[in-house]
């Protein structure tokens, strides 16, 4: 991936509670777990497990209902390596 060229989220995959196996356009893969962020905002909605796994990717990060999105950045940043 240039330095230049936006980091996106080209897949993601439930693995178990709150975490998700993330694909990213430069190759990289990580794993996020989201129970850190399940007491923030609108994010507590993720606590329904049912709801979470109810995740779609748009046009570059992972997204619930269009109302819960993470910066593919953030998620980079902050995962783990699969």
């Amino acid at each position: 991936m240039e330095t230049n060229e936006l980091l996106t989220v080209t897949k993601a995959e439930y693995v178990q509670g709150y975490t998700l196996h993330i694909w990213f356009n430069n190759g990289v893969e990580k794993l996020f777990d989201f129970s850190g962020e399940l007491t923030k905002g609108i994010c507590r909605k993720l606590k329904d497990l049912d709801y979470f796994k109810r995740f779609t990717i748009d046009p570059f990060t992972i997204d619930w209902n269009n109302e819960i999105g993470f910066a593919p950045e953030y998620l980079y940043e902050h995962g783990t390596p699969a």
